[in-house]
């Protein structure tokens, strides 16, 4: 098993490694790639030179592991959660909502994603965590485990799907509880949807040939995840030659947990947020032989780690947020999830 704890070079060791192992190719069949990506990678492509905010938990920034698809399934333990506390309280939230709000005044950005971060004792098993979160439907339910940590992702969001050829990714934004009925109606949703459809159709257009990107079903309600979605499949043909690192390169971090312009978003991230997002807001998922993959974006994800538990939610900011309505937005990501693994859904007090 791979695992990079550096930034520099990540993409191009991923790639060199399972080349390496021989995985591309006629005899690594029946074999599969797992591939985790931190958001912690985004250091690459950031222009300020302040430090990034400190990591909650120690997790590698990548991690890549050859595997038989044959795998002895097991059978995942009990687990217990403590009560939960959060990094920012509701005013210092606000006021980066506000910061972010003034960034956009002076043309910095059009859009910053804001991600807060809950956490809480834990013991037990971790792998227990995906048999509870199954029914949620995760695009990629099985829990990663490495030495002292362990990932385990509820995302319903793909972040990028290669099937030869054609390469797609599908932004979500825009949120509602299920019983509501207005989402389609919000014009902020609307606007904050078409910035990440458009940042995503110029990330794709980087490895793509000229004039096949395409975005059918422009904003689709879905449920997902135990709420209301907006989303957009944005499609492409890749060029010929384009390699998993160049392609990874050119997508990452997906834009929709970054906001946009990327690299402005992602500079304003690292200024506001107290904490780094850990296993959140990166990638998850698999790549096989032929070159193939299916990786998720991990929003509603989990890690585990020196006897805690950690999540991270949050949402877009544009220009006619208002902090009370994003801390909402942010709950109603969380609900589903805490009551899902049996913990309070009450929201937890910040420390």
């Amino acid at each position: 098993m791979l695992e990079l704890w550096q930034a520099e070079g990540a993409f191009p060791r991923i790639e060199d490694y399972l080349r390496a192992e021989g995985f591309f190719g006629a005899d690594a069949r029946g074999l599969v790639a797992d591939l985790f990506l931190g958001y912690g990678l985004s250091q690459m492509i950031r222009r300020t030179s302040a430090p990034a905010p400190p990591e909650p938990c120690p997790l590698p920034l990548a991690v890549c592991r050859i595997h038989s698809l044959q795998k002895t399934p097991r059978t995942p333990g009990d687990f217990r959660v403590g009560e939960w506390t959060r990094t920012w309280d509701d005013t210092d939230y606000g006021a980066a909502v506000e910061g972010v709000k003034d960034a956009i005044a002076r043309g910095d950005v059009y859009q910053v994603n804001l991600v807060q971060h809950l956490s809480a004792p834990f013991e037990g098993d971790p792998t227990g965590l995906g048999v509870n979160l199954a029914a949620l439907r995760p695009l990629y339910p099985e829990p990663l485990v490495g030495d002292g940590w362990t990932i385990v992702s509820a995302s319903p969001e793909l972040f990028l799907a290669r099937r030869g050829h054609r390469i797609w990714t599908a932004p979500i934004k825009g949120t509602r509880p299920l019983e509501d009925d207005d989402l389609r109606e919000s014009e902020k949703d609307a606007a904050e949807h078409v910035m990440i459809v458009d940042l995503e159709r110029n990330d794709l257009s980087r490895v793509c040939e000229p004039g096949t990107v395409r975005w059918p079903g422009l904003m689709t309600e879905q449920e997902l995840a135990g709420v209301k979605h907006l989303v957009t499949r944005v499609e492409g043909l890749l060029r010929d030659g384009v390699g998993l690192a160049e392609i990874l390169e050119a997508m990452f971090p997906g834009g929709s947990v970054t906001g946009a312009p990327k690299i402005s978003a992602v500079d304003h991230i690292a200024a506001l947020e107290p904490v780094g997002r850990g296993a959140s807001m990166g990638a998850l998922g698999r790549i096989w032989p032929n070159g193939d993959l299916d990786l998720a974006l991990t929003i509603r994800t989990f890690a585990v780690a020196e006897g805690r538990i950690h999540l991270w939610v949050g949402g877009g900011i544009v220009w006619d947020s208002e902090p009370g309505e994003e801390i909402e937005e942010s709950w109603v990501k969380a609900r589903p999830l805490l009551a899902s693994i049996g913990a309070p859904v009450d929201e937890p007090v910040a420390r």
